[in-house]
């Protein structure tokens, strides 16, 4: 079974969107999920700074800025 991260920041609106969707996606296909923090690691910080939120399916990263549903939903269903 995949598994979602999405790596964002508070107050970011962006991420804000993207929870959404893949909030709505994984529950609809039963996904599990999780959000992290850019801010919770110096690493993740220097690494997607400028890319958040970044959307990781299996820890590889699948998508940044923003979360393409449709391409979200095609990627789970491999």
């Amino acid at each position: 079974m995949h598994r979602i991260t999405l790596l964002g920041k508070p107050g970011c609106h962006l991420c804000d969107d993207a929870r959404e969707v893949i909030a709505r996606v994984a529950g609809e296909l039963g996904v599990p999920w999780e959000e992290v923090s850019i801010e919770s690691s110096a690493e993740l910080t220097e690494k997607y700074w400028e890319m958040i939120p970044v959307t990781l399916i299996d820890g590889v990263q699948h998508d940044f800025w923003r979360v393409d549903e449709a391409r979200l939903r095609a990627a789970l269903a491999t």
